[in-house]
Parts: C-alpha cells; sequence; structure tokens
C-alpha cells in the first residue's frame, strides 16, 4: 500500500507540473497573440525545434510515468517466502475462509468458517452500537500483522471480487481458477471491504471485515478456535 501512496504522489506532482506549464503558454499565446497587442497576424506554418520538444517532452513525461508504474506492479505479484495462507471462497452471497497451515501428528488442524452480513434485525437484536450498517458479518477475518500472507482467492459459482480499499488490494475470484495476491500489513485494527464485482441480486451485501492483530494474539485466537478433523 505505500508504494501506492508513494505513486499517487509521484503522479500528483506530474500533473501538478503539467497543468502549470500549460496554464503558462495559455496565458502567453493570449496576451502575445491578441488583436491588440499583435495586430498584424504572423505568417509562419511550422516550426522544427518546437515540433521536436513537443514530441519528446510528453514521451520523457510517460517514460517517467511507466517505469515507477511497472516495477510497482509487479512488486504486487510478487510471493515471498508466505509464513500464513489464507484461502478465499467466493459465493452466492458470502465468503468462505480457510487456514489449513497448522499440521499435528494426530492429524491436520484447520480453520474454516463462513462469513455472512449481519442484517438490520440482528444489529438491533444484538444492541451493537457502533457497528456499521451493511458491513458487519457474523464472523471477522483474524490476520496477525507484521507477517507475509499469502491469499489464495477462487469462486465457487459465479465471478466475484475480494477488495479491501485500506490495503489497496482487489483480486478476482474466479470459477475454476486460483488466483494468487500476497499482503503485509503493518498495523493493527479493524478493515473493510466489499465484493468488487456484479455477481447477482445481492452483490452489494457481501462485506468483508478483517481484524490484524499481533502475532502472539493472533496464535492465542487461532489455536483457541482450531478444529480437528
Amino acid at each position: 500500500m505505500e508504494g501506492i501512496f508513494l505513486f499517487n504522489l509521484h503522479l500528483l506532482f506530474v500533473i501538478i507540473a503539467i497543468v502549470t506549464v500549460v496554464a503558462w503558454l495559455l496565458f502567453l499565446v493570449i496576451r502575445n497573440f491578441m488583436e491588440f497587442s499583435n495586430s498584424k497576424p504572423s505568417n509562419f506554418t511550422h516550426n522544427n525545434a518546437l515540433e521536436i520538444i513537443w514530441t519528446s517532452v510528453p514521451a520523457l513525461i510517460l517514460l517517467s510515468i511507466a517505469s515507477p508504474s511497472f516495477s510497482l506492479l509487479y512488486s504486487l505479484d510478487e510471493i515471498s517466502n508466505p509464513e500464513l495462507t489464507l484461502k478465499i471462497l467466493g459465493h452466492q452471497w458470502y465468503w468462505s475462509y480457510e487456514i489449513s497451515d497448522f499440521n499435528s501428528c494426530s492429524g491436520t488442524q484447520h480453520l474454516k468458517y463462513s462469513c455472512y452480513m449481519l442484517t438490520d434485525e440482528s444489529l438491533k437484536e444484538k444492541n451493537a452500537m457502533g457497528f456499521f450498517r451493511n458491513l458487519e458479518t457474523n464472523k471477522r477475518v483474524i490476520l496477525p500483522t507484521n507477517t507475509h500472507l499469502r491469499l489464495l482467492i477462487t469462486a465457487v459459482d459465479v465471478l466475484h471480487s475480494w477488495t479491501i480499499p485500506s490495503f489497496g488490494i482487489k483480486v478476482d475470484a474466479c470459477p475454476g481458477r486460483l488466483n494468487q495476491a500476497n499482503l503485509f500489513i503493518k498495523r493493527f485494527g479493524l478493515f473493510f471491504g466489499q465484493c468488487s464485482e456484479i455477481c447477482g441480486v445481492n452483490h452489494g451485501f457481501m462485506p468483508i471485515v478483517l481484524f490484524a492483530v499481533p502475532s502472539v494474539q493472533y496464535h492465542y485466537v487461532i489455536m483457541s478456535n482450531l478444529e480437528f478433523n
């Protein structure tokens, strides 16, 4: 996310510079070529130096934008020795998650659960003050901070998209295809997202709630909620 933010600042600087130069040139044209200051119009048709400048300068600007853009794009797809894998399945119209990185001699330990949106009636019954309408779920995805995470996203029925804007992450969930993304959370807290691909009549009711906690607290929560096969 920091790379996306820095790239946004870079683009903002370039855009401000372009707008400033274009506005300055427009002011010069209006001032120097208006009828009162230049009653006799010029009769030249082209200028080689000017044509070279207005061709090379935009090319250099595009190159300065493309270079960090491509490096950021490839870095987003880079997976560096993930310590934990979260499997995400999109359904109509809810998300299910599975963490199966815990193995033991007695069998395979895994944590699997589904997250449904809490309706207005459910929020009223729980007297959930401070909860966000249409964004809260019955269970929250809990992940550790300062840990390299791998996300494996797919769908069971139709196209979905697992999106959390705070992390700058948006991955399509396609039936029959497994998409992969990496995630590194630097701060703990509560983060919200939603399905970003139209998937049916209840597309707008597929919220994502992710709770990032310190690693020590995360392991305690996971071990206390594990199910054994």
